[in-house]
């Protein structure tokens, strides 16, 4: 399990080609990348906040649940913070096991659980102002489901 919480963009490619490299009892590979979205075109940058100690803290605890609960032989949570441009990478998970299907749903649990639950948070600056980001109710069902 990796952990990584850094303000620098990180390269998907090296990170994927390393993820689970070696492991030849892992016969599902499932990765997620985010990228700050701007859907009106109207934002310039958005900014992640955090607390350092405490969101490394909550990410392993959710990254050890996701070991419980299924078969997995690597986990990888790489979250960024501080400011970004659109389309820029924000976060990405990765997940490794013996069969597909715990591969493709504990990567979803993670990601509902990083989305709705992990202690960041983010502000919006664009030409209609500075907001924060709020939570969104679809993100809260669907982590329910877990």
């Amino acid at each position: 399990m990796r952990i990584v919480v850094q303000e620098p963009a990180f390269d998907f490619g090296a990170e994927a080609d390393t993820f689970a490299a070696g492991r030849t009892d892992m016969g599902a590979v499932v990765t997620f990348t985010g990228t700050v979205r701007d859907s009106a075109g109207t934002l310039g940058q958005m900014v992640i906040e955090h607390y350092p100690g405490m969101t490394e803290k909550a990410l392993d605890s959710i990254a050890r649940e996701a070991e419980r609960r299924w078969s997995l032989g690597e986990v990888l949570v790489i979250h960024r913070y501080g400011p970004m441009l659109p389309g820029e990478r924000i976060m990405m998970v990765a997940t490794a096991s013996p069969h597909r299907q715990d591969a493709f749903e504990a990567a979803e649990f993670l990601m509902d659980y990083l989305k709705s639950r992990a202690p960041f948070w983010k502000k919006e600056q664009g030409r209609d102002g500075t907001g924060w980001v709020a939570a969104k109710d679809e993100d809260e069902d669907a982590l329910s489901r877990w």
